[in-house]
């Protein structure tokens, strides 16, 4: 049962999580960060410490949709395991809803 970062996310990447995780299961994409659902451990450390509260596990109904785009997502992008820089304008997406459109920077508010 692993966890899936949703649409929270998106514009935000606070990578709070990434500095708790025992198995260094986040990637990185340019506006948000994903989990590979095949190296969740499911210890569910990273969910609180999200700002945004963009972590669930699979069980959530939120996650459906997002345990497929994290997987995918998490064989292209980058590995990390370090908290880096955190969006200047963060704050401002936080609490956004329905931030999905603007997975792609191309889709700017």
């Amino acid at each position: 049962m692993p966890y899936a970062v949703t649409d929270g996310c998106i514009r935000c990447k606070y990578m709070d999580c990434v500095e708790v995780c025992p198995v260094d299961c986040f990637y990185e994409g340019e506006v948000m960060l994903v989990i590979h659902p095949d190296e969740c451990i499911d210890c569910g450390v990273c969910e609180p410490e999200c700002p945004a509260e963009a972590i669930v596990p699979d069980t959530d109904p939120r996650a459906e949709k997002w345990i497929q785009i994290n997987a995918r997502y998490a064989a292209i992008w980058p590995n990390i395991t370090e908290k880096g820089a955190v969006p200047a304008d963060a704050d401002d997406w936080k609490h956004i809803p329905d931030k999905e459109n603007y997975l792609l920077t191309t889709n700017k508010m």
